[in-house]
């Protein structure tokens, strides 16, 4: 099982935002996509649920290319493919039990039972046992975080897509994030892809780190290498030092 972005081209109007990205994530592996804001890393991650097409080039998920496949199999795909967006999206009319268990409800042989015991499993991975008929008012920006992986991981998906999991979170709140992200994929055995811009987080939970820049992958590699890489695109943002991005090709 993998996922498998080939020379994927998107724009919107004039704006071209990936300019040929190619990307390959590993089974049981996790690739952290880092690069300066507005450089294309949330579009390349919603190609990989089908929320966004590709101009030109393919997406493969599984071993299937999502640009040839109908909505009724496209959907098949994204119930094994679990996403946790950047604020959380929960639904504020609804509980936190409501939320978790809203794509269970697409699972038609799933009782209400079932779906209640599940929820109540996915709520304790993320340390949130209790909270069941809380609203999302109620809740922490952290808590809504930890909310939005429990129904994300709901459907027991093989894939698990963050986007920009910790930002807007304060030190502490960010730690617990991060230590979920690992404890999600050990526990889990599911493959992931984290877009973020915070480095330490993308050191600790990633496998290997592809800096995104200009819309391709300008260095992939372990967090070890990415520290060492002397390219200077890769230094200018890894350091925060603008001269060494703006004086490089």
């Amino acid at each position: 099982m993998s996922i498998v972005l080939q020379d994927v081209h998107k724009a919107f109007g004039s704006n071209q935002v990936l300019r040929g990205f190619s990307l390959e994530v590993h089974e049981g592996e996790t690739v952290a996509i880092v690069g300066q804001s507005g450089t294309g890393k949330s579009v390349a991650l919603k190609h990989v649920v089908g929320l966004l097409k590709p101009d030109r080039g393919e997406v493969w998920v599984d071993g299937v290319n999502l640009g040839q496949l109908a909505v009724e199999r496209l959907n098949e795909i994204r119930r094994h493919v679990g996403y946790v967006f950047q604020f959380a999206a929960l639904f504020d009319s609804l509980t936190i039990e409501e939320n978790v268990g809203l794509g269970l409800r697409r699972i038609p042989e799933m009782t209400e039972k079932a779906m209640a015991e599940r929820v109540r499993e996915c709520l304790a991975l993320v340390e949130l046992e209790g909270y069941e008929s809380r609203f999302p008012a109620e809740l922490s920006g952290g808590q809504k975080k930890r909310a939005g992986l429990a129904r994300a991981i709901a459907t027991q998906p093989r894939y698990l897509l963050y986007d920009e999991p910790t930002t807007g979170l304060d030190p502490v709140t960010t730690t617990v994030i991060n230590r979920l992200i690992m404890k999600t994929r050990e526990e889990l055995k599911v493959t992931t892809v984290v877009i973020t811009h915070d480095m330490e987080s993308a050191y600790l939970v990633a496998d290997r780190i592809g800096m995104i820049h200009e819309g391709v992958i300008r260095f992939m590699g372990t967090p070890e290498e990415v520290r060492a890489c002397s390219d200077p695109v890769v230094r200018g943002f890894i350091e925060g030092k603008p001269e060494l991005l703006e004086g490089a090709g």
